[in-house]
């Protein structure tokens, strides 16, 4: 993809998925690694991974690059440019864009000059960017045609919703301001995902800062610190047409570690699903023929009956989830039952479960908490040791390789959120887990000779979060 992974002549990326789909095998990924909120007074560093099963480095971690300062909380990554600069022969995938979800600094990492090791080209300050948007704590990047990069952001400098809204970065990685208008900023701010053939982009909702940093605490639901509507914008002009309230089966649209926004990848569609983590629904959204938008629920993972835990009923936590490049199937994670789940989609109106698999949560054998049939007999899922070690927590955040055959999990969602559902992973340290995919038939499994572990790290057990491969994914490309 960009000039030195490519099979392009113009610009970085691909003319459309369906050609991605045909481009090299990933033999890297990049994974943000964690030591924030985990007693550990060593700064949060970006992990090269080596995924080439021809390399004598196969399956472990071949660099680090440790960030300059304690305390940032690296969450999601981006590029400089992808597919949506195809059509600019001056475009170049040079350089990773990491925002630090609690500092609200963002890094831009060089990764064109030494794949292998990256290395740090410019911080971009907090301060700058408070004293010139108002704006902090930084979550999904995105790239823009324009060679402009555009990054949603949660709140203002005190951790309060009302001051969320879009930051807008020039090609030189300088604050340019905000990217809505005035007074069209969303009631709370997620992810965002752009569909320019329709002129549109659509934003999610998380919660205030104030709370969602402090963990989970079901007052802050009913205080209304956290959101449940999606936010749909003129593209690219930057205004609030719309609002999607979706009620209580919304609550919450979070990625956020949770649950992110799609579009179908062909950019000629006009639909796409987010996830509800707390109920646990994919959503359907889609453009009505008056040029509105609508939703309906479109898969829903019933909460299980459970003993031993906190609450009588445990939902799933929808905490991830993506779309092949084809548009055929869909992939999430429930990160509390410990399940992915793979799903055909062509018939958008009827999903079908055509995969499953169990690698890790809360109900697995071994733990202290059961689950409960209807008929109250109890049962705990059975999940498989990799080389001989255990699955810890659940599967939180994926990537799907651009032919759709390999889908890689790590298991840490956010430190505190981490500390609260499963303690013992901040001392034990995650993991990245591969899953095998059956692209014909359906169906899914783990890969017995893949498992990165972070809990053997030189300065200790961290937690891995977003992964990105050099030359994009379906996770980061857009296209125009």
């Amino acid at each position: 993809m960009s000039n030195a992974h490519g099979c392009c002549k113009t610009g970085p990326g691909y003319a459309s998925p369906l050609e991605a789909m045909s481009g090299p095998r990933e033999s890297l990924i990049y994974v943000t690694a964690v030591y924030s909120g985990t007693g550990i007074e060593k700064p949060d560093y970006l992990a090269t991974v080596d995924v080439d099963p021809n390399s004598p480095t196969f399956s472990t971690i071949i660099h680090r690059l440790p960030v300059p300062f304690l305390g940032d909380e690296l969450h999601h990554t981006g590029w400089n440019s992808c597919s949506s600069c195809h059509g600019d022969p001056s475009a170049q995938r040079r350089f990773l864009i990491v925002p630090a979800l609690v500092s609200g600094r963002v890094y831009v990492i060089d990764v064109k000059t030494n794949p292998k090791a990256p290395s740090l080209h410019k911080v971009v300050d907090p301060a700058d960017i408070i004293e010139k948007t108002g704006l902090a704590y930084p979550h999904t990047s995105h790239c823009l045609a324009s060679g402009e990069i555009m990054i949603s952001c949660l709140g203002d400098k005190d951790g309060n919703a009302e001051g969320n809204g879009f930051l807008l970065l020039d090609s030189e990685f300088n604050v340019k301001g905000r990217w809505e208008k005035p007074g069209h900023s969303p009631q709370y701010g997620y992810d965002f995902w752009y569909q320019p053939r329709h002129n549109t982009m659509i934003s999610t909702s998380w919660g205030a800062p104030k709370a969602f940093t402090k963990g989970f605490n079901l007052e802050h639901l009913s205080e209304g610190l956290y959101g449940r509507h999606l936010h749909v914008y003129d593209w690219p002009g930057g205004e609030l047409r719309q609002t999607l309230d979706l009620g209580d089966s919304g609550l919450l649209p979070l990625e956020a570690s949770f649950v992110i926004i799609r579009f179908l990848h062909d950019p000629a569609k006009d639909t796409g699903f987010v996830g509800s983590a707390l109920t646990s629904n994919m959503i359907r959204f889609f453009k009505n023929q008056d040029g509105s938008w609508s939703h309906e629920v479109s898969i829903s993972v019933k909460p299980l009956k459970v003993q031993n835990w906190i609450l009588p009923e445990m939902p799933g936590l929808i905490t991830d989830f993506l779309i092949s490049l084809d548009d055929r199937f869909l992939y999430f994670v429930n990160w509390l039952h410990g399940d992915i789940r793979q799903y055909n989609i062509e018939d958008l109106k009827n999903p079908k479960l055509t995969g499953q698999v169990w690698v890790g949560g809360l109900i697995q054998k071994g733990s202290p908490i059961v689950a409960v049939t209807d008929d109250g007999e109890t049962w705990q899922a059975e999940v498989p040791e990799i080389q001989g070690k255990k699955l810890r927590a659940g599967p939180q955040m994926i990537q799907l390789s651009l032919d759709g055959k390999r889908l890689y999990a790590t298991n840490s969602l956010f430190s505190t959120w981490d500390k609260q559902f499963y303690p013992d992973l901040v001392h034990q340290g995650s993991h990245i887990i591969q899953i095998d995919v059956d692209t014909e038939k359906g169906g899914l499994k783990i890969n017995p000779n893949f498992f990165v572990d972070f809990g053997t790290e030189p300065d200790g057990p961290s937690l891995a979060h977003e992964m990105r491969y050099p030359g994009g994914d379906c996770t980061s490309d857009i296209w125009i």
